[in-house]
């Protein structure tokens, strides 16, 4: 049996419990020597820490066989996919994320465990700058990422006009930078009160990392 399909899976109250404790994460990419080594571009996998650095959840992009690996090796980061995140002491699924094929508006679909759509993060129109929406279940603009030409590792996650959190991908340190293209974000999510609105913006790394620092190779 595969086990993914045996993991315990949560809904939107325990995720809300989950996301509300959370202050401050650090996601950090996870290479396999085959990447570093041959250039090869694999399904992303993150591991994250809490604010005291213990490792609380895993990110995995899923999808397996030839179609899988063809759409990474020549879509690279438009490629569409699915991720689980899951708890890394229990292994109960706590998120699942959907992005659609898109070319330039960029999407994320995100949902509880059990199905239920919790939101989305929506790419939109800008000559230069990277802004998203993030919306809740119902479309509605609840946020929003705000990339400034001038930090170009930084988006802002703003409301209103008021900006009440960050994420902001890190120098790994040298030796590390010069052997492999793993990237690692910190995400402060401390002046954030709504666990949904947390929640959308933990999952709005994945879609940062892959649409604007993925390294797509052929």
């Amino acid at each position: 049996m595969n086990s993914t399909h045996a993991l315990v899976k949560s809904g939107p109250q325990q995720l809300a419990t989950r996301f509300a404790a959370y202050q401050k994460l650090t996601v950090r990419q996870r290479k396999r020597w085959s990447e570093i080594l041959f250039s090869l571009e694999m399904k992303n996998s993150y591991d994250v820490f809490d604010d005291h650095g213990v490792a609380v959840l895993r990110v995995r992009e899923l999808g397996e066989g030839v179609g899988s690996l063809l759409r990474r090796l020549l879509l690279g980061p438009f490629r569409p996919f699915s991720a689980q995140v899951s708890d890394l002491g229990t292994e109960e699924v706590v998120l699942e994320l959907k992005r659609p094929f898109r070319f330039v508006f960029h999407r994320l679909e995100v949902r509880a465990a059990d199905g239920e759509l919790l939101g989305a993060i929506q790419k939109r129109w800008s000559w230069v700058r990277r802004i998203y929406d993030l919306q809740d279940a119902q479309g509605q603009v609840v946020g929003q990422l705000f990339g400034p030409v001038w930090k170009p590792w930084t988006f802002e996650i703003r409301q209103g006009n008021e900006v009440q959190g960050v994420i902001c991908k890190r120098w790994s340190g040298l030796l590390k930078e010069a052997f492999s293209d793993a990237d690692n974000f910190g995400v402060d999510l401390a002046n954030l009160s709504d666990p949904s609105l947390k929640t959308l913006a933990f999952a709005a790394t994945v879609l940062v990392d892959v649409v604007h620092f993925e390294r797509a190779k052929t």
